[in-house]
């Protein structure tokens, strides 16, 4: 394995790089438009006092239950992938499976009267995402040696904008909700399938499968990267920095309507906005963090101060729980996600322990954010539900945020062959 601050090793070009970012564009924008608006649209049970609250309940449990579907399908079509042998390439017919499956889920969802019905075709969307995700986080240990950071940096910019997308879609052309499932899943079919056939996937040769297949007869990878304790340890800095965020973010429609105040009429208008402030610092902030991170490879330590700022922003929003408060916070928000979410990725790459297993490995990876934003709704409903406000909610955000971030250091390569240097520092 080269070391990725050594120059050596393949690049990929920008018609790459603007492929996958379409790619994974699609990917966020039919995941989060309906986390962000359409579920909660959907699930809102207003009527004064403390009826409120049922709906914020029932979009917790059902993003949960959505969640570990997807949580328990994305290693699994990773590992799956690892070992496919078509003549098709490794990830494509997973790519191109997983799109049709969250397409299909899509209109279900829009079509769903009910929490019960509505859970269940999100379930559908939620492990048609994983199985999408785990095919293309893949193809950046496949494919991607010098710009780890750059193309994680895509990824994550990729998460915020996919969020302006979809809700400004919904918002502007004033679509209902059937309507904008419909468009989600014409999306993720369309671009999907495209990203799909043309990215290049080259089949694995027979000799690599057969390797990787006695490796794991010998039993020497039962465990995978879950018995390497740096590479555990950023997947748990990892899942606490995603649930901050989901409680930050998941919620945010009920805290404009019920925490702050805001009109029914006005609230839509006013998370667009919102979710375009994080959006242009999420964006900004990953860019340069992994432009930063491939340069100078001084990956754990803009992951742990970027892990600190996001915690600042539940700070802000404690102060000052007003929308413009919010706003101010929003922006901190994304300054510390996206660059968290793009280093953090990009060293985790360099963390793997075998190349053979990589897209099972990197699905772990993917679990551990899931997982955090899974469980970020599920825990938000509790502790709203439990003070009826959303203080809580926010004081948790904050601190788990600093958990996440400070068990970064411990993170070191464990490749025998990557020698010392500055690409995990």
């Amino acid at each position: 394995m080269t070391d990725a601050s050594s120059g050596r090793g393949p690049r990929v070009g920008g018609r790459w790089l603007t492929m996958f970012a379409l790619a994974w564009l699609a990917v966020w924008t039919v995941q989060l438009t309906p986390v962000q608006l359409l579920l909660p649209l959907q699930l809102d049970t207003p009527g004064g006092s403390r009826d409120w609250i049922g709906g914020v309940v029932w979009s917790g449990l059902i993003l949960s239950v959505g969640g570990l579907a997807g949580v328990i399908a994305g290693p699994v079509a990773g590992m799956l992938s690892d070992r496919t042998s078509s003549r098709w390439g490794r990830r494509r017919p997973w790519t191109i499976g997983g799109s049709v499956l969250t397409a299909g889920s899509l209109v279900l969802a829009g079509a769903a009267d009910g929490p019960p019905a509505v859970g269940a075709a999100w379930i559908g969307v939620s492990v048609g995402i994983a199985v999408v995700s785990a095919a293309l986080t893949a193809l950046i240990a496949d494919q991607v040696e010098q710009q780890r950071g750059t193309a994680s940096a895509v990824v994550s910019s990729a998460q915020a904008v996919g969020i302006v997308v979809g809700v400004g879609a919904v918002v502007l052309l004033g679509l209902g909700i059937a309507e904008s499932y419909l468009v989600l899943a014409s999306f993720i079919l369309v671009v999907g399938i495209a990203a799909a056939v043309l990215l290049p996937d080259p089949p694995a040769s027979r000799s690599a499968l057969a390797d990787a297949a006695a490796t794991r007869a010998a039993g020497r990878d039962r465990w995978g990267v879950l018995r390497r304790r740096d590479f555990s340890l950023l997947l748990i800095g990892r899942l606490m920095v995603n649930i901050g965020n989901a409680l930050g973010t998941a919620l945010l429609l009920f805290f404009l309507l019920y925490g702050i105040g805001s009109p029914s009429e006005t609230a839509e208008d006013e998370l667009l906005l919102l979710i375009v402030v994080y959006t242009v610092f999420v964006v900004a902030a990953s860019l340069v963090a992994g432009a930063i991170s491939d340069r100078t490879g001084r990956r754990r330590v803009i992951v742990v101060v970027a892990g600190l700022v996001q915690a600042l922003s539940a700070a802000l929003i404690l102060i000052m729980p007003t929308l413009v408060g919010t706003a101010v916070a929003a922006a901190f928000m994304g300054v510390g996600y996206g660059a968290y979410m793009a280093v953090s990725l990009a060293l985790a790459t360099d963390l793997l322990p075998d190349d053979r297993d990589s897209a099972r490995d990197l699905g772990m990876v993917n679990v551990s954010a899931n997982l955090g934003q899974l469980l970020g709704p599920l825990i938000g409903a509790g502790l709203v539900a439990l003070v009826g406000a959303f203080w809580l909610l926010f004081l948790v955000a904050g601190i788990l945020s600093v958990i996440g971030s400070v068990l970064t250091p411990a993170a070191r390569p464990v490749r025998a062959s990557l020698s010392p240097g500055p690409a995990a520092r």
